[in-house]
């Protein structure tokens, strides 16, 4: 909080260098900002302004743990939320899978280790066995060569089935004419 409050430019070189820190001090800014507003209203708005803080206390919550990154030579980590989005955005380029959910998990007997836990709907088109390999390999090279997220197990979920999609120029588009 005493960042927060601070004057500009007075931050360590730490947490001005630090997405996360960075983040972390602006919510509090702003939350700071808000319960001052309410000290020294006198007829305070109490439900825009108690709007206001809960509204900066989700958006702290949402970011989720912080993963720390395969790099022994530095301290680097990723917010939760933020790793997710990038391995469901690479599960989602298998073809005939959608993405529903992604959660990461600490693996047992290390830190540095994750586990990730996948939920995806999947056309019905190929064994689902392939699919969900194909899901795997796409989050694990995603992890490693675009995160440098150590991941020990992605375990993929199939919830939904996805309908084939009617491409013009597909077999069954040509039997039906």
């Amino acid at each position: 909080m005493e960042q927060a409050r601070a004057p500009a430019g007075t931050a360590d070189s730490h947490s001005i260098r630090c997405p996360c820190c960075r983040e972390a001090v602006e919510g509090l800014t702003a939350l700071d900002r808000a319960t001052r507003a309410l000290r020294t209203a006198e007829h305070p708005d109490t439900r825009s302004l108690a709007n206001r803080v809960i509204n900066a206390v989700r958006a702290e919550v949402r970011l989720g743990a912080l993963l720390t990154l395969n790099d022994p030579g530095h301290d680097l980590r990723i917010v939760e939320s933020a790793a997710a989005k990038v391995l469901r955005r690479a599960a989602d380029t298998v073809p005939g899978t959608r993405t529903a959910s992604c959660r990461l998990s600490p693996s047992k007997g290390g830190h540095i280790a994750h586990v990730v836990a996948l939920t995806v709907a999947a056309k019905l088109d190929k064994p689902l066995r392939e699919q969900a390999e194909a899901v795997r390999q796409a989050v694990l090279h995603a992890a490693e060569h675009v995160l440098g997220l150590a991941v020990t197990t992605v375990d993929v979920n199939v919830n939904a089935v996805l309908e084939p999609s009617r491409v013009p120029g597909t077999r069954s588009e040509l039997s039906d004419r």
